[in-house]
C-alpha cells in the first residue's frame, strides 16, 4: 500500500532529490501496481528479495535510489518464526550484499523502511532519539538487526542508508492484514464505510500513528535528506501523533457520527494485547523535525486525510 502510494507521488512529481526520474523498477512478491501515465519509463518484477540473485537482477540498472519495503508484519511475523525473518531480515541481507556486489563507485541512497517496533518496554513518558532498542516481538528484533546491517553497510561506504522507524500507518485503504495493529485502522475505517470493526484491545491502549500520506512524505524526504546532517545514525523515529483507543474513537464519532461508534464491537484477544502492549505510545523525534520530517498535528488530522484519499472527501461512499 505505502509503496503504490510512493509510486503515485513519484509519478506527479516526476522528480525525487531534486533530479529527474528516467527509470523505475517495481518489485513485489506479487504483480505490482503500474503507476497511470507516468512521465519516466517503468519496469514491473514479480520478486522475492529473500531468494539469491533476485536483489542483483533488480539492481542490474544501478538504481540511484532503491526503497526497501518489503516486510512480513508483526502479528504474521510473530506467528511464523520463519517466514518473519526470511523476509525481514535475509532480504534485506541479501539486497545489501547485491549493492555492495556492483562494485566501486556504486554507492546508492537506501531508503529502509524500520518501525518504531525496535523499542521495548520500559519506556519513558516520552521516548527521545537516544533510547535505545529493546524489541520484544520478532517483528522489532528482524527490523533491529536490519538498521545494524544498513548502519555498517553505510559506515563502509557500500551504501549510503536511511533507517525511517515509522509509526503505525493509519488509517489504511483496503482490508485489514495480518499486522497485530491492524485494528488501528479497521476501528476507524471499518465504520466510515458502514461496516462493523472488531475491537480486541482495551481504550486505554496509546499508540503512534501517521497516515499514509505521511508515510509516503516520510521516504521522500529520506531519499534527499544530507548524509553528511546524519552522520553516523542512520535510523530516525518519525514524527507522528500519540492518541489512545478512546481518543481514536472520539476523532471517529467527529467524523461519522455516533452511528460510526456504534459499529465498533469489543472482542478482546490477548494474542493481540501481548503484541500490542510492548509498543511505545509517545515520541519526542525532535531530531526527524529538525531534518525536515513532518506528520499530522493530530489525529483528526489523519482520520480528515483517509476521507480526502480514500473515501473522496465524504464519509459513507463505496470502499
Amino acid at each position: 500500500m505505502v509503496g503504490r502510494k510512493l509510486v503515485e507521488r513519484l509519478t506527479r512529481d516526476g522528480m525525487l532529490a531534486g533530479e529527474g526520474i528516467s527509470h523505475v523498477v517495481l518489485a513485489d512478491v506479487v504483480e505490482p501496481t503500474a503507476p497511470t501515465a507516468p512521465s519516466f519509463e517503468v519496469e514491473h518484477a514479480v520478486a522475492d528479495l529473500a531468494d539469491p540473485g533476485v536483489a542483483h537482477q533488480l539492481l542490474s540498472g544501478l538504481p540511484d535510489v532503491v526503497f526497501d519495503l518489503a516486510a512480513v508484519v508483526s502479528g504474521e511475523a510473530e506467528a511464523d518464526f520463519e517466514k518473519g525473518y526470511r523476509a525481514n531480515l535475509d532480504g534485506t541481507r541479501l539486497l545489501l550484499d547485491s549493492v555492495r556486489a556492483a562494485g566501486t563507485g556504486y554507492r546508492p541512497r537506501l531508503v529502509f523502511t524500520s518501525s518504531i517496533a525496535v523499542f521495548g518496554p520500559p519506556y519513558p513518558e516520552a521516548i527521545g532519539d537516544d533510547h535505545g532498542t529493546t524489541p520484544l516481538t520478532s517483528y522489532g528484533t528482524q527490523k533491529a538487526i536490519a538498521e545494524l546491517l544498513l548502519s555498517d553497510y553505510t559506515r563502509r561506504g557500500f551504501v549510503d542508508g536511511v533507517a525511517v522507524r515509522l509509526p503505525t500507518i493509519c488509517v489504511r485503504p483496503g482490508e485489514p492484514n495480518l499486522a497485530a495493529s491492524s485494528f488501528f485502522s479497521s476501528i476507524i475505517r471499518e465504520p466510515l464505510n458502514g461496516r462493523e470493526a472488531i475491537l480486541p484491545v482495551p481504550d486505554d491502549i496509546r499508540h503512534w500513528f501517521a497516515s499514509p500520506r505521511a508515510a509516503v512524505e516520510f521516504l521522500v524526504r529520506a531519499a534527499e535528506v544530507d548524509g553528511e546532517a546524519l552522520g553516523n545514525r542512520r535510523s530516525i523515529t518519525m514524527p507522528g501523533v500519540s492518541a489512545t483507543v478512546a481518543e481514536q474513537i472520539e476523532a471517529l464519532r467527529r467524523a461519522g457520527g455516533d452511528d460510526a461508534v456504534r459499529l465498533i464491537r469489543r472482542e478482546p484477544d490477548e494474542r493481540i494485547l501481548r503484541i500490542v502492549k510492548t509498543w511505545p505510545g509517545r515520541f519526542a523525534a525532535e531530531r526527524a523535525q529538525a531534518l525536515g520530517f513532518r506528520a499530522e498535528a493530530s489525529f483528526d488530522e489523519i482520520v480528515r486525510v483517509y476521507v480526502e484519499d480514500e473515501l473522496g472527501g465524504r464519509v459513507g461512499a463505496d470502499p
